[in-house]
């Protein structure tokens, strides 16, 4: 129910209830009918369901399958390193998906404990729990509001209403109805909701909400929707849904073939279980954690906090960013741009205009002993400014000079504050508002059109504007009233401030867009604000809308769907439009960084593809259903971090196309020699050594590899975009042939010449080729001779290493007799390398074709 729209009589007829508060008999029936005053949790599954669920994918039930006959046929070792390796996997998913639960947790610690309420006629403090709707319940300043109340009592009452609308200012509050439809939240002046603070003042308010059906409530509801999973996982899961069925059908013929040979089942069924092992690459998630876990350390030094690892990988296929203003595309500290002292004003001081001792005097701010200021906001950029402008010992002057005998606070029906001070052996008062406010208690009205225009030209440029008033007063006349003393005012002058932009976004929103990535702001100040602060930075092109929440309320979905697009700007948002936002936009195909810092923002975090909290200002609600965190609050480490994420899925590509070309031509080597008369040239102990070692330790070095020189200027990877798209496919296909051929050739080669050591030559070509392929895999298209051999120290490290540990196998004793090796003279281990070097030289040689067809192309475009 709208119950701003209601006037109190109306409010306490339909909830029984009057300032006297409810009766205990009511207060009984009400809380067995409505509950609680609590958020309710979504029941959680049990820390072992979570661990279960780690072990449902495919790839991963056909793992623990060729491990268990592994087992079954006496090859422990195969059975012991992939069940270790799929253990490892189901921890690493637990912890993520455990820790994905703490949101709520978190959002039921903002409640308020004690609350004071009218029950009877008599005040009483009771849990916060136990409110009901219709009870009255007492704020004061330093309060936490308990529950969703219509204020009916308001003496200077302020409210912080940033956990709900994103907004540090306080709000001053009213009891008049609102008749106006469809306001956002942070425009129901009349209203004050759970979870919010009282600055000032006091009041007194029926609750109309209580638990789930308060604003936060519905919050902590949008809160337990599906998190949305990330392309990568997406990716991974259909790769290994595709490779799963390919090598179950690769193993069946390959069985089957045999059978038809005539070879004995038990032989074929090892041969096919090989196969399996040595198709399916166990190191393939660990590289994978490991490279996200190195990309989530570096984005640590630029102040990006990761919270879920696969996230790392998501900011390179995001494509737009829906941003905050308040805080992390600007200062969230209001500024002083533009003070118009009026020209007419007398003087009241030599050095200082009347506006600028207006300014020193009118505000309750307060210097703290580490020199930082303590009061509103908005006073505060005053303060602020006199300081940089003048001097602390001019600020001081004038504050002794004229001292401060009395005041008129602030209150949102007069929207002015007036203190008064001595003067000789008179006083002054010096009174500041709202323009329109000011304008009309000015001693003449001769300049009033003036002021405004000048008022509504700074406001079109998204300034806030502030005016300033004084009057000479013979006497005082106690107690005195607001109408004595705000009349016949001299007008002082107008000050403008605003909350400027942080001097790096305009580059950083320029960057966004050449990466292809569109940057949109949502914030709940004001239309013209919003729109003005972004034309600034550059969010807002010529095309793009600018839409408030009101506007927006009044689209039907398929309206929006239409727009979402076009729209650079959201103003005065309510938390479930956020989340209607990122939901718009993911159902355009789009993956959707989300920022925020209150609990509003929760939700739409948690939906987003990446939910980004902020660190500073960021509550413990945001945080826990976000992502990552910006540590700095600032927008452009995003554009920093995407660069990462950008980096980091490159790398993942390059050893996803190192691993399973490694693994192509293992497959190809097991299941083509047979075929030719050859006898298996591998053992599984080979192979696993391949998978977990050759394979292992080049491609945790390749998650070094520094970005490639384009990689923020090409368009995000788009959604739908396999792992093996770009020629990957293709290049695994056939440089797995042609490791395997090379593998092949040097067996039928040594078994022609009756050598011995065949097998051992067969295992080292295939290891020493996969050491040759993942250094031409460094870059995509630049040839390594010119990127340079030591541009990744790690990796040339890695594959030095691997090949010392590759002549161990081979020659060492204890070595020979795991890994059923034998020592191989100088001539065949040269023999082994150079055919290997082949590999290098092909994949060098595949970049100029590459680059060759592409120039073609682009010169046939042009033409």
């Amino acid at each position: 129910m709208n119950w701003h729209h209601l006037d109190i009589e109306r409010i306490y007829s339909l909830l029984g209830t009057s300032q006297e508060g409810l009766s205990g008999q009511l207060v009984e029936q009400r809380l067995d009918e409505c509950g609680p005053n609590e958020l309710e949790e979504k029941k959680k599954k049990p820390a072992w369901v979570l661990l279960l669920n780690q072990f449902k994918d495919f790839m991963i039930i056909v793992l623990m399958a060729a491990a268990v006959i592994s087992g079954i046929v006496g090859d422990s070792a195969d059975t012991i390193i992939i069940m270790v390796i799929v253990v490892l996997n189901a921890v690493v998913g637990f912890i993520q998906e455990y820790r994905a639960e703490k949101a709520m947790e978190a959002l039921r610690k903002m409640a308020t404990p004690q609350t004071t309420v009218m029950r009877n006629g008599h005040a009483q403090t009771i849990p916060s729990s136990e409110l009901v709707p219709g009870d009255v319940v007492v704020l004061d300043a330093g309060n936490t509001v308990p529950a969703d109340l219509r204020l009916f009592e308001s003496k200077a009452l302020r409210v912080v209403e940033a956990s709900l609308t994103g907004e540090s200012v306080p709000v001053d509050k009213t009891t008049e109805a609102i008749t106006e439809q469809d306001l956002p939240i942070g425009d129901r002046f009349n209203m004050a909701y759970k979870g919010t603070q009282v600055t000032n003042g006091r009041g007194k308010g029926i609750v109309v909400a209580t638990g789930m059906n308060t604003e936060i409530g519905q919050i902590a509801r949008m809160l337990q929707e599906k998190e949305t999973i990330t392309p990568l996982q997406k990716r991974m899961a259909d790769f290994g849904k595709k490779l799963s069925y390919l090598i179950l059908g690769i193993c069946v013929v390959l069985f089957g073939v045999g059978l038809l040979r005539g070879e004995e089942p038990l032989g074929m069924l090892l041969i096919a279980i090989s196969l399996a092992v040595a198709a399916i690459p166990e190191a393939l998630p660990a590289l994978i954690t490991v490279a996200l876990s190195r990309g989530a350390k570096r984005l640590v030094k630029k102040n990006v906090l990761i919270r879920k690892l696969h996230a790392v990988e998501t900011l390179g296929s995001v494509t737009y960013i829906c941003s905050d203003k308040t805080g992390t595309l600007t200062l969230n500290k209001m500024t002083v741009v533009e003070v118009k002292p009026d020209g007419n004003a007398p003087q009241l001081d030599q050095e200082l205009s009347a506006l600028e001792i207006a300014m020193i005097l009118n505000n309750d701010v307060r210097r703290q002993r580490d020199g930082n200021f303590t009061g509103d906001p908005t006073e505060i950029a005053v303060v602020d400014h006199i300081y940089k402008q003048h001097s602390v010992d001019a600020y001081n002057r004038v504050q002794q000079q004229f001292p401060r005998v009395a005041e008129l606070p602030f209150d949102s029906d007069r929207k002015c504050m007036t203190t008064i001070h001595r003067l000789d052996n008179r006083y002054i008062a010096f009174s500041k508002g709202a323009v329109e406010t000011i304008v009309a208690v000015l001693a003449t009205s001769d300049h009033g059109e003036a002021i405004h225009q000048d008022a509504e030209q700074m406001a079109s440029n998204g300034i806030r504007v502030l005016g300033y008033g004084f009057r000479v007063l013979d006497h005082l006349e106690e107690p005195f009233r607001y109408e004595d003393i705000e009349k016949d005012l001299l007008f002082a002058g107008l000050v403008g401030m605003i909350d400027p932009p942080r001097k790096e976004i305009p580059a950083a929103i320029k960057e966004c867009r050449t990466a292809g990535i569109h940057p949109v702001m949502i914030t709940g100040d004001h239309k013209e604000t919003a729109a003005a602060i972004a034309r600034e930075i550059g969010i807002i092109r010529t095309d793009e809308l600018v839409v408030t929440g009101t506007e927006l309320a009044r689209m039907d979905r398929e309206q929006f769907d239409q727009q979402v697009e076009r729209i650079a700007v959201y103003a005065r948002v309510s938390p479930e439009q956020k989340l209607n936002i990122v939901k718009a936009l993911q159902r355009k195909n789009h993956f959707v960084a989300m920022t925020g810092d209150g609990v509003n923002d929760a939700p739409s975090l948690k939906k987003s593809n990446i939910g980004i909290a902020m660190g500073i200002t960021g509550t413990d609600v945001s945080k826990e259903a976000s992502h990552m965190i910006l540590l700095d609050d600032n927008f452009a480490t995003i554009i920093k971090a995407v660069r990462e994420g950008r980096r980091i899925y490159d790398n993942i590509r390059k050893f996803v196309k190192y691993i399973m070309t490694c693994n192509s031509a293992e497959i190809w080597t097991i299941f083509m020699a047979p075929l030719l008369g050859l006898p298996i040239p591998l053992l599984p102990i080979h192979i696993l050594w391949i998978n977990l070692v050759t394979d292992g330790l080049p491609g945790l070095a390749l998650s070094a590899e520094k970005a490639e020189k384009n990689i923020m200027r090409r368009p995000p990877r788009r959604t739908d975009e396999s792992l093996f798209s770009e020629g990957i496919g293709v290049h695994i296909v056939w440089v797995g042939i042609l490791m395997a051929g090379v593998t092949l050739a040097t067996q039928a080669w040594a078994l022609q010449r009756d050598n011995t050591h065949w097998q051992t030559m067969v295992f080292t070509v295939l290891s020493l080729a996969q050491l040759a392929h993942v250094l031409a895999i460094r870059s995509e298209h630049e040839f390594i001779y010119r990127k340079g051999f030591f541009s990744n120290p790690l990796l040339l490290g890695s594959v030095f290493f691997t090949f010392l540990l590759q002549l161990a196998v081979i020659y060492l004793p204890f070595a020979n007799k795991i890994f059923k090796t034998q020592p191989l003279t100088m001539a065949e281990l040269a023999i082994c390398i150079g055919v290997s070097v082949l590999v290098f030289h092909a994949v060098e040689f595949e970049k100029m074709v590459k680059k060759f067809m592409l120039e073609r192309r682009s010169g046939q475009s042009r033409r």
